[in-house]
Order: structure tokens, then sequence, then C-alpha cells
């Protein structure tokens, strides 16, 4: 039996994001069975635009071929004024396109993350859910965590581990409903 592949989207740039450190440690404690990659270069892309569509360039083709070859993607992500950050919705685009042949389409996807508001991303995840979801993806809605660090240390809180861990083996085991 093989390994389930998950590519992970870090919706920060920042060399020291809460987030990255969070992607970082998912990969590091992936359950057995399961292997997480972070994908990296996603500020390499550039702005979707129809236009570039017949030739993306060579990010793009590459960012493309790493996520069809993954089983699952998981985006680990925090919220900016209210929503995802631009490089994961570009991200989204980019690969929601061609349209309804793109390869989101059919990708089991879902979304985890941190930030340091009341709702902990939650607006953010659900965009990015939202829009994968309409952009192909099947989304993992109970493997979605949104949660707050200004109330705990992710790092250390054993209940917030426990549904970080609950969410990369559901988004794991996740089987489809047959059509």
């Amino acid at each position: 039996m093989t390994d389930t592949r998950i590519a992970v989207l870090v919706g920060s740039l920042r060399a020291d994001s809460i987030n990255r450190k969070l992607a970082e440690k998912l990969v590091a404690e992936a359950p057995d069975g399961v292997v997480l990659e972070i994908v990296d270069g996603l500020a390499d892309l550039p702005f979707f635009n129809e236009d570039l569509e017949a030739d993306p360039g060579e990010a793009v083709t590459q960012f493309r071929k790493v996520i069809d070859a993954a089983d699952r993607v998981l985006i680990v992500t925090p919220e900016y004024n209210g929503t995802m950050p631009a490089v994961i919705n570009n991200a989204i685009d980019w690969l929601s396109r061609p349209y309804a042949a793109g390869v989101l389409k059919g990708k089991i996807l879902s979304v985890v993350g941190v930030a340091p508001t009341p709702y902990g991303a939650k607006w953010s995840h659900a965009d990015a859910a939202r829009s994968a979801g309409i952009g192909g993806a099947i989304v993992v809605e109970d493997a979605i965590v949104s949660q707050p660090v200004h109330e705990i240390d992710v790092f250390t809180d054993a209940d917030a581990q426990a549904r970080f861990r609950e969410a990369v083996e559901k988004l794991a085991g996740f089987q489809p409903a047959a059509a």
C-alpha cells in the first residue's frame, strides 16, 4: 500500500510565520502512511490573468504538476483583513483553470491554520474552502480547523494539537461518496 501524499500550501510568505511553523510541525508529525510536503514557490506565481492561460510559464506549470501528483491538498493559512491571503486566492485561481478541467477538479482538500483574532482565521478558511470547492475541489468540511493564537500556544496545547492531528487524519482518510 502506498502512502497518501498531501501537498501543503502555506498562506503566509513570511519566513517566521506561525502558520509555516504549524505546517512544518504537521509535516514532521505526519501519521503513519501519510506524507505531507510543503509546496514552496507560491510567491513566484504571477497573478492569475486569463491572457496567460495558454502559456502560464514555468512556475505555474511546475506548481500544477506538484498538485496534480498529490492525493490531497491541505491549505495552512492565516487570515488577512477577514479573508484568505492573496497568495492562496491566486494559487486556487491557477489550480482551477482551465475552467472545469484544472488540477483542482476532484482533488480532496481541507484548510487549517491559526490567527491572532477571536475567530482564529475562521473566515479565511471558509473563503478558501468555498473558492476551492467552486474551483472543483472536494472539500472535507469536518477537517477544517481554525484556532485563535491569542488564547493558547498551539504548539504546546494538547487539545489544539489533537485537533490539527485529527484534521490531517480525516483529510488523509477521506473517501468521497460513490457517484
